[in-house]
């Protein structure tokens, strides 16, 4: 399955015990995001260790670790896109996503239900994801914590 992973989703990548960890690692998955999101992260850098109960060090690892499970596109990938990703997009925050989507013709993983308020790219939320029967054997499985 191939998805365009937005950055709320890639923030749970740092929880220690998250089911979206296991999916974003599986190798059944090809994951895309803009390049912007690594930004995000890094922005929000400060939070993310506080809020996850991490050191510097574990930080960086995972963030390594993300940027293997995630193929971050650069904006030149997707810039012809912005426009109609602007007509499109209820959150200007989420252009580049739906850009990267509009592009790749792909849906986007995204928990932030006001993307739904439009129609022309498909939102699926983790509960979705983990609903699908190719993904319940993934979020079930052992192995990742």
């Amino acid at each position: 399955m191939r998805l365009v992973v937005d950055t709320n989703i890639l923030y749970s990548y740092f929880w220690k015990y998250s089911i979206t960890k296991k999916i974003l690692r599986s190798q059944d998955m090809e994951l895309l995001s803009p390049e912007f999101a690594l930004q995000e992260i890094n922005k929000y850098r400060q939070d993310i260790i506080e809020k996850n109960n991490l050191s510097e060090k574990e930080f960086e690892q995972i963030r390594f670790d993300l940027a293997i499970a995630i193929k971050f596109i650069p904006i030149e990938g997707y810039s012809q896109k912005l426009q109609k990703a602007l007509e499109i997009s209820p959150d200007p925050n989420d252009l580049e996503f739906f850009a990267l989507a509009i592009k790749l013709k792909l849906p986007i993983w995204s928990n932030d239900l006001k993307l739904k308020k439009q129609s022309k790219i498909k939102i699926i939320t983790t509960t979705e994801l983990i609903n699908m029967p190719e993904i319940k054997k993934i979020a079930s499985s052992g192995g990742v914590p």
